[in-house]
């Protein structure tokens, strides 16, 4: 491990202490590019026009329309936490903008596989839906398009993933309507925004739209909440209105959006980081769903001091396990009910799942682990790719596990398991994480390239992408991924970096910081802090069985640490890397360093 520090440009902490930044988050902004204190602005103001996304307004058409003639509106969803939030946003969202006809309909990991297929858009056919709707998928559903127009519906795809790809070029479905950052001409700035954030920006074109039809009043004067207008004047989604008909307030499901956009991993880029803390403040001040209160309690979370940590490894998981073992309508039920009973009975079972989820995985890992030692002989560094299959793994946990040993080993990483659909016993399901510097859904599409017909069918994005083989195929697919990667990944690359803000002067070693910290909203491409520097180690000792708890000595001074998951002794004096944190003993709040690696 090399742990190394962060660039910080001394004119841009200048300007950000100028504008009033403490001083310790002006170095930590800087470092991660900010430049000015308007990037700083996350008023609703401040968010990206949806006109500037290409095919919003056409969306907003296309609903409107089908709103005015009572057309059956159905949303298919994808089985994952920024599916499931896209869903109850464009079911909630559209209810509130008058939709009285809207259902949704969920596919199943197992039986189903990703993304809208032809048996699935039968299904929806079979709903009585004239409009089809996709959230977080349909971009790659070539034949589920197909099918819905041949069935005589209308689909409108809204989704954040990278279209399919056909002898290097894009192949786009024959949709409707599409809305997709990704998709070609498109000048929206934020590549980045979740398939939930996709939605509610269709969401804020369909209310202009609906306003323009005369069917709400117009906008109030003054700036939107939460943020200053915009330049130029108000913005086709400011969230106040007057008239005899207002328009909703659609800020009511900010708190979707934003636990969608943390839990995706989708880099936290301004407009982003808008989204994300626009709902925090709601979530805080009390303003969110039933189930998502409900899901904190369950987490042992409060609300009230809500995090994106909270989102990302607490509320997250849970609502990913629905998906994972289960039937995420557990999950996007629970994100729809307003009732708190039930919320507080659907956040109860998301808990249970997520429980037996992480049984499942413990042993999974343990068994990944085992199968990526035996490739690794000893004194020697591990393959540039990694590919495991184990016959007893489960489809829905491949992905936590790959993540899990690409961390470890930093290594691409495709974990497989076998298909459990009926008819597909010899098929493979995998699901793949990379490291910076190794694109894994080009990797697949060259594997594509070199060995046709191995690869039944692959998708995804630069850092996570998912794929299935038929398992007489899987070592022609693990040496097709190693050769890639061969080709593509170099020694500075393969060696594992890990970027911090350098060392913590003594004087910003206190809790109320670590409070402050923690209320900045942090997450992919704009990493929570991590400082490093030596430190003494006055005692350690195991706890747990699977944690080493330190008593530290930082610039002369003692602080607790803890490293958990690691069981190795340290030496008398290290280089560190550590998070900082707050913990209480007998009413007092004391600073912990939790250490994240050391460099030996």
């Amino acid at each position: 491990m090399k742990i190394q520090v962060r660039d910080v440009p001394p004119r841009s902490v200048w300007a950000l202490q100028q504008a009033g930044i403490h001083p310790l988050l002006a170095q930590l902004y800087a470092a991660r590019g900010v430049h000015s204190m308007d990037e700083l602005d996350d008023g609703l103001g401040k968010l990206l026009p949806p006109a500037s996304l290409l095919g919003a307004q056409q969306a907003a058409r296309l609903l409107a329309d089908a709103m005015a003639a009572g057309q059956k509106i159905c949303v298919v969803a994808d089985y994952d936490c920024d599916g499931a939030t896209a869903c109850a946003v464009a079911l909630r969202g559209l209810r509130l903008l008058g939709a009285q006809n809207v259902c949704y309909l969920v596919p199943d990991r197992v039986i189903d596989g990703y993304g809208l297929t032809a048996p699935i858009a039968e299904r929806v056919k079979a709903l009585g839906a004239e409009l089809l709707v996709t959230v977080d998928n349909g971009i790659a559903s070539l034949d589920g398009v197909a099918r819905a127009k041949a069935l005589g519906m209308q689909v409108l795809v809204t989704d954040h993933h990278l279209p399919a790809l056909k002898d290097g070029q894009v192949v786009l479905p024959g949709a409707d309507v599409i809305v997709n950052p990704n998709q070609p001409d498109c000048s929206f700035d934020s590549k980045s925004i979740a398939g939930v954030g996709v939605m509610f920006y269709v969401l804020l074109a369909l209310r202009a739209e609906l306003r323009e039809r005369g069917v709400f009043g117009r906008p109030a004067a003054g700036p939107p909440q939460g943020g200053t207008a915009p330049a130029g004047g108000r913005a086709a989604h400011e969230v106040a209105s007057v008239g005899v008909n207002p328009q909703p307030k659609l800020d009511t499901l900010l708190p979707l959006v934003a636990l969608g956009t943390v839990a995706d991993v989708v880099r936290l880029d301004a407009n982003n980081r808008r989204l994300v803390a626009q709902g925090l403040k709601r979530i805080r001040a009390g303003h969110l769903p039933a189930g998502l209160a409900s899901l904190f309690t369950a987490a042992g979370r409060q609300a009230k001091v809500a995090t994106t940590f909270d989102f990302g490894f607490a509320l997250g998981p849970r609502i990913n396990a629905a998906g994972r073992l289960s039937d995420m309508t557990l999950g996007i039920e629970c994100l729809l009910t307003d009732d708190a009973a039930r919320a507080g009975e659907l956040a109860s079972m998301l808990d249970g799942i997520n429980r037996e989820r992480r049984d499942i995985e413990a042993g999974m890992r343990e068994q990944a682990q085992l199968a990526a030692d035996a490739m690794i002989d000893e004194d020697e560094a591990p393959p540039p790719a990694i590919a495991i299959f184990d016959p007893d793994f489960h489809e829905g946990v491949v992905g936590i596990v790959a993540s899990r040993i690409k961390d470890k080993l930093h290594r691409p990483t495709f974990v497989f398991a076998a298909s459990q659909a009926p008819g597909k016993e010899h098929e493979l399901k995998g699901s793949g994480r990379s490291i910076p510097g190794f694109h894994l859904r080009d990797a697949l599409d060259l594997v594509a390239k070199r060995c046709p017909g191995v690869l039944l069918r692959f998708g995804g994005h630069a850092m996570a992408a998912g794929c299935t083989i038929a398992e007489e195929q899987f070592e022609v697919f693990e040496q097709a991924l190693q050769q890639v990667a061969h080709e593509w990944l170099d020694a500075a690359t393969l060696t594992r970096r890990l970027d911090t803000d350098g060392p913590l002067a003594p004087e910003y070693r206190r809790a109320d910081l670590v409070d402050t910290l923690h209320r900045e909203v942090w997450g992919q491409g704009f990493a929570a802090p991590t400082f490093s520097e030596e430190v003494e180690v006055v005692s350690q000792r195991l706890v747990g069985e699977k944690h080493l708890a330190l008593k530290l000595k930082h610039q002369g001074q003692p602080v607790d640490g803890i490293w958990f998951g690691h069981t190795e002794p340290l030496p008398a004096r290290v280089k560190l890397a550590f998070r900082l944190d707050a913990d209480e003993w007998q009413g007092v709040r004391r600073v912990r360093f939790l250490v994240e690696a050391a460099e030996l």
